[in-house]
């Protein structure tokens, strides 16, 4: 009983801090959850995975709402990207059955890598671009509050080759349990030239309903235990609601690099320890 409680401490801890730099670096706390559970704890990659997509929907639920009510968030876009990324996390996770955990983590590894090099790539706001027929017919186009109380329209292009690449987020989402926020904002940022804060806080607000399709395959599986993703949930979530909190008054450029370093490090170890079979 000692053991198990504390266990379940340590876990909470670990998760907080996950929840934590998640928030602070914009990179989700899945991205920690994962080699967290599975070198720090010895835990199967596939219950890891079924954690923290427990977790992935607990924060994108607390502060999804929040961007939303601020109304930056653009809802249209997101339930339409939706489609292609609820598919694509069905599909990975049924996929996922049938990968051993070495290649799991060879593909969480360069993952990993493409996370950490996005913090490095300087991210534009895309204002004046002009949008494409298709998204003017969709009405995809938005605006977003700035601080003057103003606020900001833009437009978007490419929606046919941003809805392919979510598909492909959805889809890693499913098999490693992380938003594959990297992606989505790759998708939607450099594909649909989507403003770079609408991006991020869409991507937030789509994680939630893309990781509950994932959930559902693994839940049927068995691999979501209690035990492990309850710890998780709250202890990311409330990582996640202190790091929303410092954030408005921290400069975390600094922290983004050095976490960044730390990723590309962790990602590494997983590609090694996959290609070696000592997962």
């Amino acid at each position: 009983m000692t053991t198990v409680l504390v266990f379940t401490l340590i876990l909470l801890v670990g998760a907080y801090a996950a929840g934590l730099l998640g928030s602070l670096t914009g990179l989700g706390g899945g991205v920690v959850v994962i080699p967290l559970l599975t070198l720090c704890f010895g835990v199967d990659f596939h219950y890891a995975v079924g954690a923290a997509l427990v977790a992935s929907i607990a924060t994108s639920s607390g502060s999804g709402s929040a961007y939303v009510k601020e109304g930056i968030t653009n809802i249209r876009l997101g339930m339409f990207l939706e489609i292609a990324t609820t598919i694509g996390a069905v599909a990975g996770a049924m996929v996922a059955v049938y990968l051993n955990n070495n290649m799991i983590a060879v593909i969480y590894g360069l993952v990993l890598i493409l996370t950490g090099v996005m913090q490095f790539v300087k991210k534009q706001d895309h204002i004046g671009e002009r949008g494409s027929e298709m998204a003017r017919r969709l009405r995809l186009y938005g605006s977003w509050p700035q601080k003057d109380g103003t606020w900001q329209s833009y437009e978007l292009r490419n929606v046919a080759g941003g809805f392919g690449i979510m598909g492909i987020a959805g889809m890693l989402s499913g098999i490693l349990g992380i938003g594959s926020g990297v992606l989505k904002v790759i998708a939607m940022d450099n594909m649909m030239k989507v403003p770079f804060k609408v991006s991020t806080t869409t991507s937030n607000f789509m994680m939630g309903v893309t990781a509950c399709a994932s959930a559902v395959v693994y839940i049927q599986r068995g691999n979501i235990t209690p035990g492990i993703a309850c710890p998780v949930m709250i202890g990311v979530l409330l990582g996640a609601l202190t790091g929303a909190r410092l954030l408005k008054r921290l400069d975390v450029r600094v922290l983004r690099r050095v976490f960044a370093v730390a990723v590309l490090a962790v990602a590494a170890n997983m590609i090694y320890m996959g290609v070696t079979g000592k997962f």
